[in-house]
């Protein structure tokens, strides 16, 4: 049995709240603003959207047998961690100044040029947050294996990555 103390329970509170503020993310000013743009839809759109369709499945009686309620309710429990998530990606968002980072090491917001020695493939990037990510685009997550393997090298810097079929050499 655990049994919590007020001292406890704040301190566990408390590193709670430090490891999702620790969980600092940068993004340039076009890149938050596609966040918070998305969670405005989210909030202002989709949500009353969602809380219409239950009201619109609880109107057409008995609730235990009402599939159309049941989904809707699921659509509303998604719907509501997916704010909560985005809530917390944008309270710890920040935005960086590219004017103040180190151009002679890869950091995030870089434009990269790398080369896979094995088949002298040549790839550009652009190093950035997940949720700005977009390979199509050129947009590499600094936390994808590569990103990782990437930062804080320098021009010239031959690079061993682990990716999930094997090493790759840059």
């Amino acid at each position: 049995m655990v049994v919590f103390t007020l001292k406890n329970y704040l301190k566990h509170h408390i590193t709670q709240k430090l490891l999702i503020m620790s969980n600092v993310s940068y993004y340039t000013p076009e890149g938050l603003k596609k966040l918070k743009d998305e969670l405005l839809q989210l909030e202002q759109i989709e949500r009353p959207r969602v809380t219409q369709e239950i009201a619109d499945a609880r109107d057409k009686g008995d609730l235990s047998e009402n599939a159309e309620y049941h989904a809707a309710k699921e659509e509303q429990s998604l719907l509501e961690t997916k704010i909560a998530k985005l809530k917390n990606v944008v309270a710890s968002a920040r935005i960086i100044d590219e004017s103040q980072l180190d151009t002679s090491k890869i950091l995030i917001h870089s434009i990269i040029k790398i080369k896979n020695t094995s088949n002298k493939m040549e790839f550009s990037y652009t190093l950035v947050a997940d949720s700005e990510s977009d390979i199509k685009n050129g947009k590499l997550s600094v936390n994808s294996p590569i990103g990782k393997g990437l930062l804080g090298k320098e021009l010239g810097d031959i690079v061993e990555i682990k990716v999930p079929n094997g090493m790759m050499t840059f």
